[in-house]
């Protein structure tokens, strides 16, 4: 099958991948079949996140030969993104990978789909928690089925943020900075570890807000989940001239609209 088919049919096939990848990453765990390494002698990374990325690009590859794939993976070339021209999945076999290795459950497969670098199906499944989180482009974004919306939260003092740290530690003294100004300025900090759940859980109010420097695979699906649920998404630094904002993960913030502003100020001051 080839050419582009109505967006909602693109959705259904990315949550079908996730829930197949899902089932295999269970399986692995259960199994006690985990084998881990790590790549670039820093990023945890298993066997089961292999095997899931083979398995989704390889289906993609299948049903759209003519599309291009950035995935964490298999193909991590991020000028994928400038690449215009062309649809582009971006695939996330296991967000949360030291939380899978730790058998934590904060866990998930994050798919999305992108044309012209504006992201127009996400879909990003949490296999241990049995939740699936998809939405598509103007309508509207979902949690198991259920529509979701953001908290609504417009006094800073009283919010929960989550952020993430990167696996190389020689630049962490910005990002202390910026954790030391969230902290006086909000309720409290949660650390969940999976970027994608992070920005789903603004999606659907368990948190008011999100912040941190990743790739395109870790936030584009749960990025339109947020969007479609009413939350502001954006950056507070500047996003390179001519890449597409969808794809940009440096500096992102995401979060309820009431409150977005005066975060973007207080982390572009920091």
């Amino acid at each position: 099958m080839t050419g582009v088919p109505p967006v909602h049919h693109i959705t259904d096939f990315a949550e079908q991948l996730a829930r197949q990848a899902g089932d295999l990453i269970r399986r692995e765990r259960d199994n006690n079949t985990l084998r881990t390494d790590y790549k670039q002698q820093t990023e945890l990374v298993t066997h089961a996140d292999v095997l899931a990325d083979e398995m989704i690009t390889g289906a993609i590859r299948e049903r759209f030969p003519e599309h291009r794939i950035l995935s964490e993976e298999t193909m991590p070339d991020l000028s994928q993104a400038e690449q215009l021209d062309t649809p582009l999945w971006i695939v996330d076999p296991i967000d949360g990978t030291v939380n899978y290795a730790y058998g934590h459950p904060q866990v998930a497969v994050s798919i999305a789909y992108a044309e012209k670098g504006r992201v127009r199906a996400g879909v990003v499944h949490a296999p241990f928690a049995g939740e699936t989180f998809r939405a598509t482009l103007g309508g509207g974004a979902t949690l198991n089925g259920q529509a979701i919306r953001h908290s609504g939260a417009t006094v800073l003092r009283e919010t929960l943020f989550a952020t993430g740290f990167p696996y190389t530690k020689d630049e962490l003294a910005p990002l202390i900075r910026r954790l030391d100004v969230m902290i006086h300025h909000c309720r409290d900090l949660r650390r969940i570890g999976s970027a994608a759940l992070d920005i789903c859980w603004v999606a659907c109010g368990r948190l008011d807000a999100y912040y941190e420097n990743v790739s395109p695979w870790d936030f584009a699906a749960a990025r339109l989940v947020a969007l479609e649920a009413g939350a502001t998404a954006g950056h507070f630094s500047a996003v390179p001239q001519g890449y597409p904002e969808d794809l940009w993960g440096r500096d992102i913030l995401v979060s309820a609209p009431g409150i977005y502003d005066e975060l973007r100020r207080l982390l572009a001051a920091a």
